[in-house]
């Protein structure tokens, strides 16, 4: 994965933070403890609006609408 360089702004206290996590050796720098807190941010955030989506969902239509044909095709299934 390429990777690109810009410059950010932080808060000091931010900043004394990941410092210290860097020292306790949990990230081997500051440029990775940021990039995971963003990857993490964003995957927290892309899978709350899945479950704002998936709340918008009306379970018996779903329901109706998974079982669509199903009833003609079990009538085909062989028996076990």
């Amino acid at each position: 994965m390429r990777h690109a360089k810009i410059a950010i702004t932080l808060d000091e206290d931010l900043l004394r933070d990941i410092d210290r996590l860097v020292e306790r050796r949990q990230f081997p720098n500051r440029s990775k403890a940021i990039q995971q807190a963003v990857a993490e941010k964003i995957d927290r955030m892309s899978h709350g609006r899945l479950a704002r989506e998936c709340a918008k969902l009306d379970p018996s239509f779903e329901k109706a609408l998974a079982e669509e044909g199903l009833q003609e095709d079990l009538r085909e299934w062989p028996e076990y």
